[in-house]
């Protein structure tokens, strides 16, 4: 699932105002995949920060993050990740999307 440009610039407006709901810095276990499976389940656009030693690392890991929760990589910058995976049922309460879009448009 690609998202269009116009969709990504909401996206990132968005995840501007976010802070980050994980931090990885030894690649993958167990809890963080748990961890980020919950994250994106919840909140469908989640920013993270991945402190790899050099930028191959740093993209490997955000490519096996991306393939293993179907997750789409949105912004990249620095150590900070912005993720978005659409949720199969939204909660409206706890959704960045709707949460941070309607204070926007307000």
């Amino acid at each position: 699932m690609k998202t269009d440009n116009q969709t990504r610039k909401q996206f990132r407006a968005i995840g501007h105002k976010l802070n980050p709901v994980l931090i990885i810095s030894n690649g993958l276990s167990d809890n963080i995949a748990a961890e980020l499976e919950r994250a994106l389940d919840d909140h469908e656009l989640i920013k993270i920060r991945v402190n790899a030693t050099d930028r191959d690392e740093k993209q490997s890991i955000l490519d096996a993050i991306c393939t293993a929760h179907k997750a789409e990589l949105i912004q990249l910058t620095g150590h900070i990740a912005l993720l978005y995976r659409a949720a199969r049922k939204q909660k409206r309460e706890l959704s960045n999307l709707v949460r941070h879009s309607t204070a926007a448009d307000s």
